[in-house]
């Protein structure tokens, strides 16, 4: 299991670097104008801290993965963790519109992937937890 911690940490600290681009990619400048400056700082300030977030999970990860696998408390991290990567996961289908990736061979493939992430998340973090 201390190997497939190590690979969900590179993974979670490669997410954190991808939310680099998101304001380029989805052009915030431009689809985020008609906000007020709070609603706008808001979105550059949360995806800070979720990618900030995503970079400590890695790096604990990489760091300390036998002492996740091996003490109890560890063992707790891994359940509050794998909880989080589960409630991502239903989040990915009942939390955004199918409107955004169906149809689209892209977005799809996108939608896939995250998909199959966060069920390797959730369930390397729950059988730590449950071993």
């Amino acid at each position: 299991m201390e190997l497939h911690l190590k690979i969900a940490g590179a993974l979670m600290i490669s997410l954190a670097l991808v939310h680099v681009i998101f304001p380029r990619y989805f052009q915030w400048s431009t689809e985020l104008k008609p906000l007020s400056l709070i609603n706008r700082e808001m979105m550059y300030v949360h995806t800070f801290f979720v990618a900030f977030i995503l970079l400590l999970m890695g790096a604990l990860c990489l760091t300390s993965a036998r002492d996740l696998v091996e003490t109890e408390l560890g063992k707790r991290v891994c359940f509050g963790i794998g909880i989080f990567w589960f409630a991502r996961l239903v989040v990915q289908f009942f939390g955004y519109s199918a409107e955004l990736w169906r149809g689209k061979r892209f977005e799809t493939v996108v939608h896939i992937l995250f998909a199959a992430t966060w069920i390797y998340f959730s369930g390397v973090f729950l059988a730590v937890y449950i071993n």
